[in-house]
């Protein structure tokens, strides 16, 4: 049987294109599969939905397409999932109105109503059930912040129970600028100490210099116990070397040991990418196109030194690829949920199984 399966093709099961793949396995080992089901169009904004399979077979076979949160005919995206040490699963996403444009959101065009909102909903039964959504926005978004997405990817339960959940956001300009010059990305984190039932902000990088511009961010817990933040950095006035950035940090996510700083360690185009933390044996994973000059040629990179620096492990083939996410599916194999295509990188999300030994 093939490594590679198709859980979501374009223009199947209802919804025009399938985008911003997230991937968490279970205590008990069923695989649960979220990205952005497009019902028009392939387009960020419009009517979206969350949409989730279930593989109880390691990847091998997938169920039927379930929706795992909806906004009506909005959007609710960037679906950030979490296993929690008690079983729950938690879904953190996002909600706006289906014309909340990125760009109109930057330059503060949008209601608050209608912009970008923040809420959480869980499941107990794997997948199979959801409870209802919650609103948190109030909690972790501050005032004035104009642009706010969760990851994408899976987000994570640290060894001492607190959950945190990679998000960025934009800052209103200043001067004549309009808001939506790359140096107003910002990055954060949310957290919550509970497991769920209530968050507050982690750290908070807003250096609107120019030279880092935290966007789309992943993140793992090292073995020693840090935090480890990898961002889509996306090139402006005063652009640093590469398209990647990084930062530690050592209170569980509320700080930054220091800010954000060129990885130029990961060569790709500017994109987001995945990172996972593996135990027995201990390497970092980091997963992304590898193409400087385009989304393409999904690979993954292993570091033993907790991202300072990373060598090649692994490329998927050289076909398009855009967006991805990692999961540790058994003792032997590890998971990768990946945008690709032939002609495109949009026109399916494929799961692929890569030995471990294949990265050792």
């Amino acid at each position: 049987m093939s490594d590679v399966t198709v859980p979501f093709r374009a223009g199947h099961d209802g919804y025009a294109g399938f985008r911003i793949p997230a991937i968490v396995a279970t205590g008990a080992g069923t695989l649960l599969a979220f990205c952005e089901g497009r019902h028009d169009s392939g387009a960020d904004h419009g009517h979206i939905d969350i949409v989730l399979k279930r593989s109880t077979d390691g990847g091998r076979t997938w169920g039927p397409l379930t929706v795992a949160a909806s906004n009506g005919t909005g959007l609710a995206g960037n679906p950030a999932p979490v296993v929690l040490d008690t079983g729950r699963v938690l879904l953190v996403h996002i909600r706006a109105a289906a014309g909340a444009t990125e760009d109109a959101v930057l330059r503060g065009q949008v209601p608050d109503a209608d912009g970008r909102r923040v809420w959480v909903r869980h499941t107990d039964d794997e997948g199979l059930t959801w409870s209802a959504p919650t609103e948190i926005t109030a909690q972790v978004r501050r005032p004035g912040w104009r642009w706010y997405a969760t990851t994408p990817g899976h987000a994570l339960q640290l060894g001492g129970g607190r959950v945190v959940v990679p998000a960025n956001h934009s800052v209103p300009p200043t001067g004549t600028d309009t808001g939506a010059e790359p140096r107003y990305y910002c990055g954060h984190c949310l957290l919550s100490d509970d497991r769920g039932e209530s968050w507050h902000l982690g750290y908070v990088d807003e250096d609107t210099d120019g030279y880092i511009n935290a966007n789309e961010t992943t993140a793992a817990e090292l073995p020693d116990g840090r935090v480890y933040f990898n961002t889509r950095n996306i090139p402006g006035a005063r652009p640093a070397p590469g398209t990647r950035a990084d930062a530690h940090s050592t209170d569980g996510g509320r700080t930054l040991a220091l800010p954000f700083r060129p990885q130029a360690g990961l060569a790709g185009p500017v994109c987001q990418a995945s990172v996972l933390q593996l135990r027995d044996p201990d390497l970092l994973l980091y997963a992304g196109p590898a193409d400087p000059a385009a989304r393409a040629l999904m690979a993954l990179r292993v570091s033993v030194d907790g991202g300072t620096t990373w060598r090649p492990a692994f490329t998927a083939d050289g076909l398009p690829a855009a967006y991805c996410d990692l999961v540790r599916v058994d003792a032997g194999t590890v998971g990768l949920l990946y945008e690709t295509g032939d002609f495109g990188p949009y026109e399916r999300i494929a799961f692929r199984r890569v030995p471990l030994h294949r990265l050792t």
